[in-house]
């Protein structure tokens, strides 16, 4: 975890935000010797491979029953 005043971290912002992303450090700002903010790289929340597209289907009628239809699958 790296510590750093908030004058210093206004001067070197861009390249602590490069060095963050790449090490995963936690780096806590600091205003007078007291902590005020805690920057933390981003981590995106991983794809849920079950009920990812929840509510985005709508049913409408009956899914179960024939419709009378013919088929081409039904045809020999």
């Amino acid at each position: 975890m790296l510590q750093i005043g908030i004058g210093e971290f206004k001067a070197k912002c861009l390249k602590l935000m490069d060095e963050n992303q790449l090490k995963r450090e936690t780096i806590i700002i600091t205003k007078r010797g007291k902590p005020i903010a805690k920057v933390t790289a981003y981590e995106q929340e991983p794809i849920r491979a079950r009920g990812w597209m929840a509510g985005t289907v709508q049913i409408l009628g009956d899914i179960v029953e024939s419709t009378g239809e013919k088929w081409d699958a039904e045809t020999p």
